[in-house]
């Protein structure tokens, strides 16, 4: 298991949010933490750390006032390090190839894949064509509705009619590099992970996998590679002292290295 570190950019400004409560109306959401710094210096500062495979976040639509700003943050961090970061957020083929050459490795894709609420594969194809399988990554971010988990787009606004599960997955897996899952419904509150969707995620095992959501303490840090059987990778925001928590980013730092 190894820590991914992170970079969310909402209204121009490096924050941690409560995911699930992400609206485009009004730009709004619920904040637990606004950096006074910029995406470039916590790219600076994971370069600097040997932190690879991190994500940066862009969490406002092209149609918002503050799309431009939000784009002109994740550029500056794709400079600080490139190579060294993926990135999501709106992603499209007339996007992606902009986002590669400034410097991502990867590019981080939901909603354009999963179309009004089922996966759309002329869309993956798409995708696959411009940026190649090796350059994608697939974010399965969900919420639980009806005892199961169900892959959510929009910023995480809309449920779509596909379950997570490790078929749908090893489907999938044949058009990506990896995947990324976030946790919605845990997401930002640092209260523990989502157990069962784990163990969900263990049974799958053909590509690399990042999980993200409710992560507090050391102790849920130690669930998740229990659960995980130590080959799930982990990305913790809210609850890290680089963004006003209490879990210490030097110590995180060690287990990116492992």
């Amino acid at each position: 298991m190894k820590f991914r570190p992170c970079i969310d950019i909402h209204n121009g400004k490096v924050k941690q949010i409560v995911g699930g409560s992400l609206k485009d109306e009004g730009n709004q959401a619920e904040e637990n933490f606004v950096s006074r710094q910029s995406a470039g210096f916590y790219a600076n500062l994971y370069r600097k750390k040997g932190l690879a495979g991190g994500h940066i976040i862009l969490l406002n639509p092209s149609g918002s006032e503050f799309y431009q700003d939000t784009k002109e943050q994740a550029m500056e961090a794709l400079r600080e390090y490139p190579g060294g970061l993926q990135l999501g957020g709106g992603i499209s083929p007339e996007n992606a190839e902009e986002f590669l050459k400034e410097g991502a490795s990867h590019v981080i894709v939901t909603s354009y894949v999963f179309k009004d609420g089922r996966i759309s594969y002329e869309n993956l194809e798409r995708l696959v064509r411009t940026v190649g399988k090796e350059h994608l990554v697939l974010d399965l971010s969900c919420r639980k509705k009806d005892g199961r988990y169900y892959i959510v787009t929009d910023r995480w606004q809309k449920f779509t009619a596909v379950e997570v599960t490790p078929e749908v997955m090893k489907e999938l897996g044949e058009s990506c590099a990896e995947f990324l899952i976030h946790a919605v419904d845990v997401e930002g509150k640092a209260r523990g992970i989502e157990r069962e969707l784990v163990k969900i995620l263990t049974r799958y095992q053909e590509k690399p996998v990042t999980y993200a959501g409710g992560v507090g303490t050391m102790e849920d840090l130690q669930e998740l590679k229990r659960w995980g059987e130590s080959r799930i990778d982990v990305t913790v925001g809210s609850a890290l002292d680089i963004f006003g928590g209490s879990l210490p980013f030097e110590e995180l730092c060690l287990l990116g290295k492992k």
